[in-house]
């Protein structure tokens, strides 16, 4: 090893320039340091994953993002094929409806008295405030209406639920730029693995309590399910915004799915956003490297973790992509559910 090989790539000032398109200034950042050329280099790698013949993109999302107004960003990151399969969290599955139906966010201060807000029915997300008479309505639809629709008894996984879901906002809803109604015309799977830890699960519980209903959601069937997807590519990439359940469930597919087939079907690209550390040991900032360890990932796997807030990053990568994608040309995944089977054809598409 030489000394050379430390010494060969140096950094490049960063230049204001007018007229500079996003694509095009998050890849000159790839030349500065610390987390600046991490966003860089997480640009570089899902570029490359959408250049990529047959590859089925993962990505996961938590935190409150619709709240945060990141909402239409993962929308067209859907309906453009940016991504294939979303893993998210009953909450964000929640506001997008809420969203979807009129309901409103709006700015706040986390410089407040919170008992104040209790007292006015005004819920806190860090600086956004929410109507929760408005959330209460939404609760009490989708108690009566939504779970009308759903058959007692019968194991739904969560995909079934939101496939569902997206079909009966998208016969309501006042904004069609949801999330859960782009999926469902997209084609693209929705799995939210902690169903019940969300409103959405506590208004169909509530059914099930006061409408002596016997809904079911069977998340044995998403691990199922999720594990087939990447057992029936060749290829697959993994894009983070947060950690908690999402991150691990999309990485624990490839896990569950090296068991099944006893081949080796790790992730071959990564790329995580997060503002967690890993000395705490919490899986929300646990390295991608760690997970090599458990198969998660390719020994080879091209993978960056950006340590930043997942509100700056998702709108200068989703930016950035539409500048460089006016276009995108690739082979998509389309799934085909039959009973408990999934048979997976790649068809090449343009968005």
């Amino acid at each position: 090893m030489s000394r050379q090989r430390f010494l060969s790539h140096p950094t490049k000032p960063f230049e204001i320039s007018s007229g500079r398109t996003a694509d095009q200034l998050v890849e000159e950042m790839t030349s500065t340091a610390f987390q600046g050329r991490r966003l860089g280099e997480a640009f570089e790698i899902w570029t490359r994953m959408l250049k990529k013949r047959q590859i089925v993109i993962w990505m996961g999302i938590a935190g409150a993002m619709v709240p945060a107004g990141m909402r239409k960003i993962i929308t067209q990151f859907i309906r453009r094929r940016m991504i294939d399969v979303l893993v998210t969290t009953g909450a964000t599955v929640y506001h997008d409806a809420y969203e979807a139906t009129g309901g409103k966010h709006f700015k706040g201060t986390d410089r407040v008295d919170d008992v104040q807000l209790r007292k006015y029915r005004v819920d806190r997300m860090y600086d956004v405030y929410s109507d929760e008479r408005r959330f209460y309505r939404l609760d009490n639809e989708i108690e009566k209406d939504f779970c009308a629709l759903l058959r007692d008894n019968y194991p739904y996984s969560s995909r079934q639920i939101s496939e569902k879901l997206g079909s009966w906002l998208s016969k309501r809803a006042r904004d069609r730029d949801s999330i859960a109604i782009s999926a469902y015309e997209a084609g693209v799977p929705i799995f939210i693995p902690a169903l019940c830890d969300s409103s959405l699960g506590f208004a169909m519980m509530f059914a099930n309590r006061k409408r002596d209903r016997r809904i079911i959601v069977d998340h044995m069937k998403d691990v199922d399910e999720s594990a087939m997807i990447t057992e029936r590519c060749s290829m697959s990439g993994v894009i983070i915004f947060g950690g908690g359940v999402p991150k691990n469930f999309i990485q624990q597919s490839a896990v569950v799915a090296s068991y099944a087939t006893r081949h080796d079907k790790t992730h071959n690209y990564a790329i995580q956003v997060t503002t967690d550390a890993p000395h705490w040991g919490g899986l929300s900032g646990a390295t991608l490297e760690e997970a090599k360890s458990w198969g998660k990932y390719s020994p080879r796997a091209r993978m960056v973790t950006c340590h930043v807030d997942s509100t700056i990053a998702l709108p200068i990568l989703g930016q950035a992509l539409a500048d460089r994608f006016r276009r995108i040309r690739r082979n998509i995944p389309k799934f085909d559910w039959a009973g408990d089977n999934l048979e997976i054809a790649f068809e090449r598409v343009k968005t």
